[in-house]
């Protein structure tokens, strides 16, 4: 992290990243942060579930800011309402992690094909402007969906088992690579398809190659 710059920056990560010391790295770049909770900051999720259900049970006596968004598409309508809240002069842990300000509080409501799912997931941030914590929010989730999930489905990368050394990390690098390159061509097919087609088309893999270039 100390390699990053920084400021100005909103530094979303899942609940493995969320750690007392990279929350104060984020803070001493100068950056915010949304980190996610789960089971591995147990005692804290615990609180914040807490805290949020009380809310909801009797608005009245808690201060809290909402938003909501809607989006559709190929089949699938994922409404999120975000609940996000200043009032954490109760939490124990506060003065543990630098640069806190807020709870917050996604809940997902997802269609595909007449069937409806539901999650809850919670966050600590240094933000304190709802707005900008929904962007924040969706904007990880962007991420997740259009590059994380390329990686698994195109490269299998959850599969690999590379450990030695540094090559895990130069694989992941050269994974990334790959996957701007596919996407920058302009040929009307999946990620999969054109990773296969490179396999087999000596011609077809130097058009893509190349295509970077342009």
């Amino acid at each position: 992290m100390e390699l990053l710059e920084l400021k100005g920056c909103i530094i979303t990560i899942d609940a493995m990243g969320c750690q007392k010391d990279i929350a104060e790295k984020i803070v001493e770049g100068e950056a915010d942060y949304v980190l996610s909770l789960k089971g591995n900051q147990a005692t804290l999720h615990e609180d914040v579930c807490l805290y949020f259900e009380a809310a909801k049970q009797t608005p009245q006596f808690y201060l809290t800011s909402v938003n909501s968004t809607s989006e559709k598409g190929h089949g699938r309508i994922e409404k999120r309402y975000y609940t996000l809240s200043e009032e954490i002069d109760w939490l124990s842990q506060k003065s543990e992690w630098s640069g806190l300000k807020s709870i917050g509080m996604v809940h997902s409501v997802i269609e595909v094909a007449g069937k409806t799912t539901e999650e809850t997931r919670y966050f600590i941030s240094s933000l304190s402007d709802i707005n900008a914590f929904s962007k924040a929010v969706r904007s990880h989730w962007g991420i997740e969906n259009s590059v994380h999930w390329c990686l698994d489905v195109v490269f299998h990368e959850d599969l690999c088992r590379t450990r030695k050394d540094n090559s895990a990390e130069n694989f992941a690098v050269i994974r990334h690579m790959a996957v701007n390159i596919l996407k920058k061509h302009p040929a009307n097919m999946s990620l999969a398809r054109k990773r296969r087609k490179c396999g087999y088309d000596s011609d077809f893999f130097a058009d893509v190659f190349l295509s970077v270039l342009d």
